[in-house]
């Protein structure tokens, strides 16, 4: 860790291990901040955790609300979203979505289109700001069929969480807080919204982890939604938005490795071993549902997870420089906070770093 903060991979981040019921490394290294001056991360740092937003917030509340029966996961995307142009994407389902096999592009910048200039992007309604956005993906073309491959799309994420709002009749954020959150016994976890932290969460003596200095909005974003769509969605979306600490990561993710393990959890164990089973229609994929596992890159470069988790493993990226990665196998959670795009998002150095990280954390531990 401290060789990622003196090589330039992140300005500073927090590593926590998880091992066997326990927690065996947990240390904050370099800074949550280079500008204007300076400050040391800590363990209680806030990162935002970028796409990590998507398993955590996104397919908890999937899982949740599939196991009480409300959503059905081959059921087609038109019975819950009519207004879809498509026929292709209308007729694709839950199912593809979550394996981001529906044909759907990765991003497109509509955020641009929205709100050409950020600094001036309450001066549309936040309503305005999401019909807006969620029409763009109702008309956007697919770039392949349905089912012929795994693209990781921002754009199905957002897509979902619409979705998901009108399932339940609630905004997104309290879904999560109330449907999800609070279910599963998760604490730490919230969104900053243009009205403030979600969910009742304090700020007082917390500290955030810088990101971007920004050219669309025009400053230093700290405490603020990195992503720009989640920004236009007010802070608060299924694919990114989320905020919170190492620990606070740690134990959203124990309640999915107890259940996949059949140990005690709030989530039922035969629908997360269903989320996190790679599938079988797009050829290639290494994606679950929401979840991803360990796979080599075409290019032959390995895993974010490393060489040596077991295949039974799963996890996420955030672009913001987070992860998290479990192993059932040897019951291992590693939970990585970076804020690797301060002051710029051009530093791509941690692509490098993860795998080798991982493969330090598994050869320690196994000897």
């Amino acid at each position: 860790m401290q060789e990622g903060v003196e090589e330039g991979a992140f300005p500073g981040g927090v590593l926590l291990v998880w091992y066997q019921g326990q927690i065996i490394h947990h240390a904050a290294y370099g800074h949550a901040c280079l500008i204007p001056r300076p400050e040391p991360a800590s363990c209680e740092t806030v990162y935002d955790l970028a796409s990590l937003t998507k398993p955590l917030a996104g397919v908890s509340a999937a899982v949740v609300l599939a196991a009480d029966g409300r959503i059905v996961l081959d059921d087609r995307l038109e019975r819950y979203i009519p207004e879809l142009r498509q026929k292709e994407l209308s007729q694709s389902t839950l199912r593809h979505l979550l394996n981001h096999a529906t044909g759907l592009p990765a991003w497109r910048p509509f955020y641009e289109r929205i709100a050409p200039d950020g600094g001036r992007l309450r001066e549309k309604t936040l309503e305005e700001r999401r019909r807006a956005l969620y029409n763009a993906i109702h008309h956007e073309p697919l770039l392949e069929p349905v089912g012929a491959r795994s693209v990781y799309s921002d754009l199905g994420f957002i897509l979902l969480g619409e979705m998901l709002e009108r399932v339940t009749g609630k905004d997104w954020a309290a879904l999560c807080h109330g449907e999800v959150f609070q279910r599963l016994g998760l604490e730490g976890l919230f969104y900053m919204s243009e009205t403030g932290p979600t969910g009742g969460t304090s700020l007082r003596h917390r500290i955030f982890a810088a990101t971007e200095q920004d050219e669309w909005r025009g400053h230093l974003l700290r405490g603020e939604v990195h992503d720009e769509h989640a920004a236009i969605l007010g802070g608060v979306s299924c694919h990114a938005g989320l905020f919170g600490t190492a620990k606070a990561v740690l134990t959203a993710s124990q309640v999915w490795l107890s259940a996949v393990r059949g140990d005690v959890s709030p989530l039922p164990r035969k629908w997360a071993r269903e989320f996190v089973h790679r599938q079988k229609f797009a050829p290639g994929s290494s994606w679950a549902l929401g979840w991803d596992t360990p796979s080599t890159g075409p290019a032959g470069e390995p895993s974010s997870s490393g060489q040596f988790f077991s295949a039974s493993s799963f996890g996420h990226l955030g672009f913001s420089g987070t992860s998290v990665w479990m192993d059932p196998e040897r019951n291992l959670i590693v939970v990585l906070l970076t804020n690797r795009v301060h002051p710029t998002r051009k530093n791509n150095l941690i692509r490098q770093f993860r795998p080798g990280l991982h493969d330090t954390v598994v050869k320690t531990l196994m000897g």
